[in-house]
């Protein structure tokens, strides 16, 4: 199967926030076509903000720090006091357009727990976010999440008649973590992209 790359990467020369990529996964050649975050710089870690139990009177903390190695991570401690029990971090995104996307791929490697991802069609505080979960094994992988897959919910519980997510009208990509895992946690995040079959 031939991949016109340079095609491919004049195409994207013509969009300001993304940048191309190809990766094989398997016998499937997928097109990773829009760089999210490649945490290059410090500056890509320094976009996430901390929405941590605290705006309920918690005492769970997170943060996403930066790398020499071009890994970000997220870190921090959840604890249960004060009725907590969640800590997440979220990056606003430039209203970003995956009408053609497939979904979006991670790498990651992680402390054996329990993760979410979570993309928001509404920057609010009230919003519903789309999630998908996964377990962050000790080795490096690459965590596919097909918009498809994406669960609405809202503090924790799923909305069954939220909208259905609007991939046109992404406005903020984070990463939760909550399911009663008490305690320091490490999630470390090589770069996020979207993707489409070839």
């Amino acid at each position: 199967m031939h991949v016109d790359v340079s095609g491919l990467c004049a195409q994207l020369r013509r969009m300001v926030v993304f940048r191309a990529s190809v990766f094989i996964r398997g016998d499937a050649l997928s097109q990773l076509i829009r760089s999210i975050f490649e945490f290059e710089t410090p500056s890509d870690a320094s976009r996430f903000t901390p929405i941590d139990d605290r705006i309920m009177g918690g005492l769970s903390s997170s943060r996403v720090v930066a790398e020499t190695s071009s890994v970000a991570r997220f870190v921090g401690a959840v604890s249960f006091e004060n009725n907590g029990g969640f800590a997440s971090v979220r990056a606003a995104l430039e209203e970003c357009n995956f009408a053609e996307d497939e979904g979006i791929c991670l790498r990651i490697k992680g402390d054996g727990k329990r993760y979410k991802v979570r993309l928001l069609n509404d920057s609010s505080s009230n919003a519903v976010a789309y999630e998908s979960s996964f377990l962050a094994c000790a080795e490096w992988r690459e965590f596919p999440v097909p918009f498809s897959s994406l669960v609405p919910t809202w503090r924790g519980q799923v909305v069954p008649d939220a909208p259905p997510f609007n991939r046109a009208a992404v406005v903020a990509l984070g990463f939760m973590i909550s399911e009663r895992q008490e305690g320091d946690f490490e999630l470390s995040i090589d770069w996020i992209r979207a993707y489409r079959s070839a």
